[in-house]
């Protein structure tokens, strides 16, 4: 299947990101930890043009420390400064802040505006909300909790514009669509449930053997992934009347991987992709 989800909101939100880049000092671009490359929206370089920029790498702690690593190396090999952090740091989310006003020139005395970036459900909410310290950006699991740009005060020199999370009209590389589809970037109600999990099933008996045995008890993950889907439904008890309920069980599956029950996983490294 082709997978792509762009609703009108969206395009609404693209249209505000380039009217609202005219206004601010500095983008804080998130992506996710687990699939940078993936994760990044083409459309944002075209949008950015040569607004000062910061990365940051999101959700570390559900992704791969090690391929972590490669990516910060990556990055930094591209003169670029990343920063990885996870919701559980909120004093090194807060650093931010400090190399903000230096990377886009502004003075001390003057208003800083910020604007945060990046696809669906990467954690922007989350990320404003510790940097505010207060709850003011509603948070969720699921993609498209934000609908709407609004900006927030952090002080009287600090100002922060909270954007929508962006996908871009067609996903033409179809493996990053299907990675995206893994961590919940993409609606659950655009995708169809088995396909990504035997995509996923696919990616974890290569790349992470023994958790994805571990988890659900395996004798053997070097079986098809449809007949492993079907060992995990039976495992975890996703049955019905003559069967394996097959989208209960990829449900399972995506959510285990999603909210790290698997363990830290990443679903690409810099080496696999194409990167320019």
């Amino acid at each position: 299947m082709t997978i792509g989800w762009y609703p009108g909101h969206m395009n609404k939100a693209r249209k505000d990101i380039m009217k609202l880049l005219l206004q601010v000092d500095l983008v804080i671009e998130l992506v996710d930890a687990r699939l940078p490359y993936s994760s990044e929206n083409p459309l944002l370089n075209s949008l950015i043009k040569e607004t000062a920029r910061l990365k940051v790498l999101n959700k570390t702690d559900l992704a791969d420390p090690a391929t972590t690593k490669l990516w910060i190396d990556f990055y930094e090999q591209k003169n670029i400064t990343p920063y990885a952090l996870d919701k559980n740091q909120p004093e090194a989310i807060k650093k931010i802040l400090k190399n903000a006003r230096k990377v886009s020139g502004k003075k001390p005395e003057q208003i800083l505006r910020i604007m945060i970036v990046g696809i669906p459900n990467v954690g922007k909410s989350t990320f404003l909300n510790i940097l505010s310290e207060r709850k003011i950006a509603k948070v969720g699991n699921e993609p498209a909790v934000t609908k709407h740009a609004s900006e927030i005060s952090l002080d009287e020199s600090i100002k922060l514009i909270d954007t929508p999370g962006v996908l871009w009209p067609k996903i033409e590389d179809q493996q990053s669509a299907y990675r995206l589809a893994v961590t919940g970037a993409i609606k659950n109600t655009a995708i169809e449930f088995e396909d990504i999990a035997l995509f996923a099933i696919d990616f974890l008996r290569r790349d992470y053997p023994v958790q994805l045995a571990e988890r659900y008890q395996l004798p053997d993950v070097s079986l098809e992934a449809s007949l492993l889907l079907e060992a995990i439904g039976i495992k975890r008890g996703c049955l019905r009347k003559g069967g394996v309920d097959y989208h209960k069980a990829s449900e399972t599956l995506l959510n285990d991987i999603r909210n790290g029950a698997l363990g830290r996983i990443s679903l690409e490294k810099p080496e696999q992709i194409a990167l320019t």
